[in-house]
């Protein structure tokens, strides 16, 4: 068959031109699984080649009938060449052992009855044996994988030759084909052999050998399936990128963070609770409820191997080792410990990873770090998750919820890879400030740890266990060139470091051993004690001066105050002036201090007689309520009893108790009503020098949980009522007679 004599202007009006096929479809094509036994379709004149698309001329009866049963049930087909072009039945000697598996694109019906098909070749094969004769051949076959000619092989080089002469000679005799055809068929190069020597002249190496180097990673990788069958597909898309364009740097960076992240690859876990504790008592003092907890966790999750990590959140002010102990649950567990920091987060894409269509794309952290720790079971600390942002490029809350909700996790999407990933192995440890700026989701999904301050007497273990020994090592010093007494560290906690944790600590030391680094080079003679007018020297004035300093003027009551950095005391001051009935509250209160202001002034108007109080001083004073340090913002219910005791203190001029502080919430009525933040409030009162504290006697049960060491030498009223309040707090005697200005 002659191909200038197929003519499609003859073909039926519905007849449409075949377009070129996909990449997708022809990706589709190579995998398309070849059946051992196939109808063969002899053609004279031609040889199809895999990939190629030709149009034949079939006009035997064998052949139609061949063709339209291919194409009814959609099957492959054998085409093979005949020997001799002349033979109208061939016989099977008649026809080459070597052919072209090929699908059917479309059959056109001819004026003259014949049929043209349109074919693509697909693969080469082998056909072994005829086993059916009628009312066409059909044999069996094996597939045949192509040979790549050896290097440099001559008889090769002429075939090539030989195959571009007859190609010119074609182009010469057929006038329809231009005559730009032969320089073209001349200077005809294999590009993919032109890059490849291109690369081993400039001693680059060929991305086909990289490409090959991934395939084989990838069969060594224990991954799911279908991640194994995305990565192959990537690959092959990946095959046929040029290697100049900007997505193939782009797609192979993506091939090679597949191949990267630790799929299915786990830490052994070591579940000894002995060793665990040992660790735990190590790195940490004190912290004996949470290393409990902690210890808790590790023995359900030895007793259920197939349980998924919790999620910890440990909630407590700053400095008193949140973060670390994230770091020593790793070391018990023996696991790979990984960090990132949440604070100030507001783009969504930091946690979900951005597409990796666009430039610079990159996965989130939260993969990210899975892929830095090389194993699919860390422990995740997630800091400072309470300090999530949200702008109008999302909310990061919102993407956390996926990472720690373990009913989501185990198929955590991220943009960048496109698929899940298994993150129910992963310990989550978050660690939190303040519980109130969490998503509420959030906080639902977690289980709360709560740590609180430290007291004197362990920021001062902590101080000779862990932190002085630190800090010698750290300015190249040894335990026998300085040491701290018990009195010199108090004296820096007292004067220098107020504070619930032991970061502000950690600092003065470290610059008390600075000093004493820069006498040992200087040459001086230096002791090991150091004496409490050289810590003076060396930091300055004491800075913390917020303690109890005796007996107060009447109208001054000391409160307690729960900050994010721990607790604190509070003084609430009022006072009586003339005029005409007016209430002022000032200090920078937030709205609920003002209604606790006014609930007293209520409370004490209505309840006048039983306080001792004349009904006619409300009218002709005016009535002022301060709080000291006006620059600090301050706001909550705690403050309620103390605002009462501070405006009847005031009004009947009768001065507080020494040493006394108190904290609860008032009613209309009354009552004295809970208040949270004990621990770190009865901390703060026990820096500040208190003894006495009052407290709402549904609060007693936190003190209960309290240990000795933390209430040693304080004194606890608990009371229901604000009467109990004022009966325990003022003195008999008044100072001075309130002026009634009748």
């Amino acid at each position: 068959m002659k191909f200038e004599n197929i003519s499609f202007i003859d073909a039926e009006s519905d007849v449409e031109f075949v377009p070129l096929l996909s990449e997708e479809e022809a990706e589709k094509l190579s995998n398309q699984k070849v059946p051992e036994v196939v109808p063969l379709l002899p053609v004279r004149n031609t040889v199809l080649f895999p990939g190629v698309v030709v149009p034949i001329n079939a006009g035997r009866d064998s052949s139609i009938t061949l063709l339209k049963e291919a194409q009814k049930s959609n099957s492959l087909i054998g085409v093979v060449s005949q020997k001799n072009h002349l033979a109208e039945d061939p016989l099977p000697k008649d026809l080459y052992k070597i052919g072209t598996i090929a699908r059917i694109i479309r059959l056109l019906k001819m004026p003259d009855g014949n049929l043209t098909v349109i074919l693509q070749g697909v693969t080469r094969f082998q056909w072994l044996e005829i086993v059916e004769e009628k009312p066409y051949y059909r044999a069996s076959i094996k597939t045949v994988k192509d040979q790549l000619a050896p290097k440099n092989d001559k008889e090769f080089s002429t075939i090539i030759d030989s195959i571009k002469e007859v190609a010119t000679q074609i182009i010469n005799e057929n006038p329809n084909i231009p005559s730009e055809a032969v320089y073209a068929i001349k200077n005809i190069e294999s590009p993919s052999m032109l890059m490849r020597t291109i690369q081993e002249e400039l001693g680059g190496v060929s991305y086909e050998k990289e490409i090959e180097e991934m395939r084989q990673k990838a069969k060594d990788k224990k991954w799911p399936a279908d991640v194994a069958e995305k990565f192959e597909k990537e690959l092959r898309r990946f095959e046929h990128i040029n290697s100049q364009s900007p997505e193939f740097s782009l797609q192979r960076s993506y091939l090679e963070f597949l191949l990267d992240l630790p799929w299915h690859e786990y830490s052994k876990d070591n579940f000894d609770l002995k060793h665990a504790q040992k660790i735990l008592d190590q790195d940490h003092f004190g912290l004996e409820k949470v290393k409990e907890r902690i210890l808790e966790y590790l023995a359900v999750l030895k007793l259920r191997g197939d349980m998924k990590s919790p999620i910890i959140c440990l909630y407590g002010p700053p400095g008193v080792g949140k973060t670390s102990l994230g770091k020593s649950i790793a070391a018990s567990l023996e696991r790979k410990y990984v960090r990132i920091s949440l604070g100030g987060l507001y783009d969504e894409s930091e946690i979900r990873g951005h597409r990796k269509t666009y430039i610079g794309a990159m996965p989130g952290r939260i993969i990210q770090s899975i892929k830095r720790a090389q194993t699919s079971n860390p422990v995740f600390v997630l800091d400072e998750i309470d300090k999530l942002g949200r702008s109008n490029h999302g909310d990061p809350s919102s993407a956390m919820l996926e990472v720690l909700d373990p009913e989501q996790n185990t198929s955590f999407y991220d943009n960048y890879l496109e698929m899940g990933y298994d993150l129910s192995k992963v310990m989550f440890i978050a660690t939190a400030n303040s519980l109130d700026s969490i998503h509420p989701a959030l906080l639902d999904r977690m289980e709360i740890i709560h740590i609180n301050g430290y007291t004197v007497e362990e920021k001062i273990e902590i101080a000779k266990r862990h932190l002085l020994p630190k800090q010698l090592e750290e300015h190249g010093l040894k335990a026998k060139d300085l040491a701290l007494t018990q009195e010199n560290i108090e004296q820096l906690i007292d004067g220098y470091t107020r504070e619930s944790g032991v970061r502000g600590l950690d600092k003065v030391i470290a610059k008390v051993v600075r000093r004493k680094a820069k006498d040992v080079v200087l040459g001086k003679r230096i002791k090991k004690t150091v004496k409490s007018d050289e810590l003076l020297d060396i930091l300055g004035p004491a800075r913390i001066t917020e303690k109890y300093t005796g007996l107060l003027p009447a109208g001054v009551v000391v409160g307690l105050a729960w900050t994010r950095v721990g607790g604190d005391i509070l003084y609430i001051e009022s006072s009586v002036s003339k005029g005409k009935g007016n209430l002022s509250i000032t200090g920078n209160l937030g709205k609920i201090m003002n209604e606790s202001a006014n609930i007293a002034m209520e409370y004490i108007k209505a309840n006048y007689e039983s306080l001792g109080l004349d009904q006619a001083i409300f009218g002709v004073n005016n009535i002022h309520i301060h709080v000291p340090k006006g620059a600090v913002p301050k706001d909550g219910p705690s403050a309620g009893i103390t605002m009462l005791t501070s405006l009847v203190s005031s009004l009947s001029q009768r001065q507080v108790k020494r040493e006394l502080a108190m904290t609860g919430e008032i009613t209309l009525h009354g009552k004295v009503l809970p208040v949270g933040g004990i621990k770190e409030k009865i901390l703060a009162a026990k820096r500040a020098g208190i003894k006495t504290i009052i407290l709402s006697k549904h609060n007693e049960k936190d003190i209960l949980e309290l240990k000795k060491t933390e209430i040693k030498g304080l004194k606890f009223h608990y009371v229901e009522h604000v009467s109990e309040v004022i009966d325990l707090a003022l003195y008999k005697k008044k100072v001075k007679k309130v002026p009634l200005n009748k």
